[in-house]
């Protein structure tokens, strides 16, 4: 398929949202402007409120019944802010430039720097939780993973917001993980502490990983604690974490060296099968829980394209068109967004019955998962390469294609 026809055939374009007048008015890549449309669409109202102090006055906090609004108001702020940056904090972490788009990404990333400060600091009026009750591990394990993803936040830090951010991430070791990928948010803070510098406890972190290691089922999926269930955490947290985790701990522990290998065959695997599950129209199955994370059912093929690692069988051309059409099927409806700009609840709209009593209006920032490859220079195969068909759509027009198989067959 020509570029031309797929852009037709999806609707890409950044033009309706906004960013061209920070880009101004011609941009040779048409993907990178409608993905930094959302980026844009997605951070201002977090980041602007929280650097300001006003995110618990500015933030709505919707939930799929009222009955279950107390508790999310506790938990709700710290996930959209963790949770959005660790989507975009890849793309924070290019290096400065005079662009367009590096001028606005310094503008973000002084947002950022003054939401983590606000977070962290225990007097300040979005001083965030990161005690009261389970989920704030979660979160917190969000915001470790987005300043591992992006040190240039962390280094520029003041050793006060350092210190702070040390002693909230400290608070959640009080808190006892669920027997399931919430192993792997104990791993995640962990980690954060062995890269910093800090003291880590080896024993939640290899814990997580080999109770992993022993949860797989076979062909590049694991278990989400002993037993499989059909959704997209292999995506949304397990094998994303697992990838991460091992890249700063195995280089520090030989010990890991074959678990590291087996996790990058299995990751290759479901990257595989994450690629064939994106329809030729951009939607894919909504099955299983927390479906209304939108396009963060994807985080792990953003995670390795993002690393510059996917398998040989994926084109970054063709996943970087797959992953266009998914946010094209689950952000362009206005009704994703309420009249702020705050995202509500839904997969493709407002749909709150698609959402578990666990979810929230902060829950929702998951999506930007799927951002991670903005952290990739325009220059990179991902943006430079022509736009490509990617399977189903393959497939679907009659493509004679390869046959798909197990792992190891």
């Amino acid at each position: 398929m020509q570029r031309r026809q797929f852009l037709q055939l999806s609707g890409a374009s950044g033009l309706a949202l906004g960013w061209p007048r920070v880009l101004g008015a011609t941009e040779p890549q048409p993907d990178r402007t409608y993905w930094l449309s959302l980026l844009q669409k997605l951070a201002d109202p977090v980041l602007t409120a929280l650097a300001n102090n006003q995110l618990h006055e500015k933030m709505p906090v919707e939930a799929r019944r009222p009955g279950a609004l107390p508790e999310r108001r506790k938990y709700s702020h710290l996930e959209a802010f963790g949770r959005l940056l660790c989507g975009i904090g890849p793309w924070l972490n290019l290096p400065p430039d005079a662009t367009p788009e590096g001028q606005r990404r310094a503008q973000v990333f002084g947002l950022a720097q003054r939401s983590l400060a606000n977070t962290v600091n225990p007097v300040a009026k979005d001083y965030l939780n990161f005690s009261n009750g389970a989920q704030p591990l979660v979160d917190a394990a969000f915001l470790a993973l987005a300043l591992l993803r992006c040190p240039r936040l962390w280094e520029a830090a003041t050793p006060e917001t350092k210190r702070q951010t040390v002693e909230a991430f400290r608070l959640t070791r009080r808190i006892q993980p669920g027997f399931n990928n919430w192993l792997l948010f104990s791993g995640m803070v962990e980690t954060f502490f062995l890269q910093n510098g800090e003291d880590y406890d080896r024993m939640r972190l290899d814990y997580a990983l080999r109770q992993h290691e022993a949860w797989y089922k076979g062909d590049g999926v694991y278990g989400d604690g002993p037993e499989f269930h059909w959704d997209f955490y292999n995506s949304f947290v397990i094998q994303p974490f697992l990838v991460e985790i091992l890249a700063r701990l195995g280089p520090k522990n030989p010990q890991y060296v074959g678990m590291e290998t087996n996790v990058w065959k299995h990751a290759a695997r479901y990257a595989v099968i994450q690629e064939k599950l994106i329809a030729p129209d951009g939607s894919f199955p909504a099955i299983g829980r927390s479906i209304c994370y939108r396009a963060g059912a994807f985080h792990h093929l953003a995670t390795l394209a993002q690393r510059e690692q996917l398998p040989p069988d994926l084109a970054p051309g063709a996943v970087r068109s797959a992953l266009t059409a998914v946010f094209h099927r689950t952000l362009d409806n206005p009704k994703n967004f309420d009249e702020n700009g705050w995202l509500r609840l839904g997969l493709n709209g407002h749909q709150p019955r698609l959402a578990e009593d666990y979810i929230s209006t902060g829950s929702l920032y998951l999506t930007s998962f799927a951002l991670l490859p903005l952290g990739l220079s325009a220059e990179a195969p991902f943006w430079a390469d022509p736009a490509a068909e990617w399977s189903s759509q393959r497939v679907w027009a009659g493509a004679d294609e390869v046959a798909d198989h197990a792992l190891g067959k």
